[in-house]
């Protein structure tokens, strides 16, 4: 299933980036995807009226929002069904929208290579476009109104990537407005807000082990140790992740590990309980049946135990001797992880004893309302 020492895509703009910084950013999009869907969809058939309409990520079900093996997708973001017709639905959003701006498309989505030609032909495909800080704008753009209006050059910020650069005089006619966008917004920017918050995890966690991650010596020593309790197992994943390293018997430390999964965790122990089952498994070769079962009822059992420690103020709360906000972010961190895991298991597995994710963060029991709170007490 994985392959271990490429845990992730290793293409130039993410060598940089850790396993989880490179998730975090692929994160992203998926929150934007997922949240606009429905939109789309709905927008599409107002466009078709009388007209038999469905709107669909690609992959489906499987969709995944990273991959664990490496490799880049090439299949289109959306797929829409229009009376039977398929129409490939691209995805790109940018922040606002002047006659001043340039919009830049890369010339490999909208346009194909042709053998003896110069010039790409475009793909039989149409780009939406959304403004973050214009949240009721939006615009369709059609391949062929991209190449025919705009000027081939490169992006920098792309890792100078061949693209079509359009000015923002011709991008403001194709621009419409639907105030129903608005809502959307405001809900995809509560989610990527708590993205970040939750994500402080890691350098809250890289500042307290930082004087362990120094005294490693023995690189090849650390590696064999099967830990003896969830905190010691927390403290060598983290090292070990943070040295680039796997655990040899990784299969037998996942095993280990699950038979903490049974006690009556806090949100701070489920919170280290998932972070080294989701480094685990992303080593682990191949899940036998006995151990997929086991990941899959740790998985469901960590959500609902969530899930109860959910507070009628948008927090979550376990433990008296930890702040409610630390705590909320334990649990965040861990959906998180959790709707991750869900997402590849199906993907490589093919189970059906687990759920798709529709949207990011939706196991959480109100992540409106957890947002509120959150950024009420740690505005950023």
């Amino acid at each position: 299933m994985v392959d271990g020492k490429t845990t992730y895509a290793q293409s130039s703009d993410i060598k940089a980036r850790s396993y989880l910084e490179y998730r975090k950013d692929m994160k992203k999009k998926a929150i934007v995807e997922l949240e606009i869907l429905e939109w789309l969809e709905n927008k599409l058939k107002e466009l078709n009226p009388k007209k038999s309409v469905s709107v669909y990520k690609s992959g489906g079900d499987k969709f995944l929002w990273f991959l664990r093996q490496g490799g880049i997708s090439r299949e289109p973001d959306f797929i829409a069904e229009i009376d039977g017709q398929k129409l490939e639905i691209e995805f790109q959003y940018g922040s606002d929208i002047s006659i001043n701006s340039i919009f830049d498309f890369k010339t490999s989505k909208v346009g194909q290579k042709v053998r003896g030609k110069k010039k790409r032909l475009p793909k039989d495909l149409v780009l939406l476009y959304l403004f973050r800080h214009e949240p009721t704008k939006f615009a369709f753009l059609p391949a062929e109104w991209i190449i025919k209006n705009g000027v081939e050059g490169v992006a920098p910020a792309w890792g100078n990537r061949e693209v079509y650069k359009v000015k923002g005089s011709k991008m403001i006619t194709k621009v419409k407005t639907d105030n129903k966008l608005e809502k959307v917004w405001n809900s995809i920017n509560a989610k990527l807000f708590l993205l970040n918050f939750q994500n402080e995890l890691i350098n809250i966690n890289k500042e307290l082990l930082s004087s362990e991650l120094q005294q490693v010596i023995d690189e090849e020593k650390i590696v064999k140790i099967v830990p003896k309790d969830l905190d010691s197992f927390f403290k060598v994943c983290f090292i070990l992740d943070n040295l680039n390293k796997i655990p040899k018997n990784t299969n037998l430390w996942l095993i280990y590990l699950l038979s903490y999964a049974n006690q009556k965790n806090s949100l701070q122990d489920i919170f280290k309980l998932i972070y080294c089952l989701d480094f685990l498994y992303s080593k682990v070769s191949e899940l036998k049946q006995n151990e997929l079962l086991a990941v899959i009822k740790t998985v469901k059992d960590s959500i609902a135990r969530i899930k109860r420690f959910y507070q009628k103020d948008g927090s979550y709360a376990s433990s008296l001797k930890i702040s409610t906000l630390e705590e909320t972010r334990y649990a965040v961190f861990s959906v998180n992880l959790l709707e991750d895991l869900i997402q590849d298991i199906m993907h490589y597995y093919g189970t059906r004893e687990l759920k798709p994710i529709s949207k990011i963060y939706e196991s959480l029991n109100d992540a409106i309302k957890t947002y509120n709170l959150v950024h009420k007490h740690y505005p950023n």
